[in-house]
């Protein structure tokens, strides 16, 4: 039986490999899938993404600000997700949290612009950090950071989990 399991899950990592490079099941995600098939529970489908398709979840994020809208912005966020902001020290959970500090934050016309990036990709999940500089329109300020986004896959389409972003302290 353990041998069997681990030819399914040999087999789930191949296929996965041969679809798309980025994504490699984990050791812990692994035990997972065979704890899963041991006990007859559903399989998890992962959702198959590459680097170019979650940097452009930046520029989807970056975009929403553009429209001076604060619910588009809260849209790119999942339901149950934290934002620790840049000019804030309040945690934002709730969407209404979040509408409030971009309401704010939209007020001098802010544009995005990533300096430097790392991108983390497993199954369902990815991570996109690094170094960014906002400018604000209104008032030709700049202000560089420090960030982090981690995004789940919901089914249907990917939704910030997680941000956080932080003055550089120069």
């Amino acid at each position: 039986m353990k041998k069997n399991l681990l030819i399914k899950s040999m087999a789930a990592t191949a296929l996965v490999a041969t679809t798309a490079a980025v994504v490699v099941l984990k050791p812990a995600l692994q035990t997972s899938v065979q704890a899963r098939e041991a006990t007859g529970a559903p399989a998890t489908t992962c959702k198959v993404a590459n680097e170019a398709e979650i940097t452009a979840l930046f520029d989807r994020w970056n975009q929403s600000l553009q429209t001076g809208d604060p619910e588009k912005v809260v849209a790119n966020y999942a339901e149950r997700s934290i934002l620790l902001p840049t000019v804030s020290n309040k945690p934002r959970l709730t969407p209404a949290e979040k509408a409030d500090y971009f309401h704010h934050f939209l007020e001098n016309q802010p544009s995005g612009k990533i300096d430097l990036r790392m991108v983390d990709i497993g199954c369902n999940y990815a991570i996109d950090a690094g170094l960014y500089t906002f400018t604000f329109a209104k008032t030709g300020a700049t202000v560089k950071a420090r960030y982090s986004y981690s995004y789940r896959w919901d089914g249907s389409q990917w939704l910030i989990t997680s941000h956080h972003s932080s003055k550089m302290p120069e």
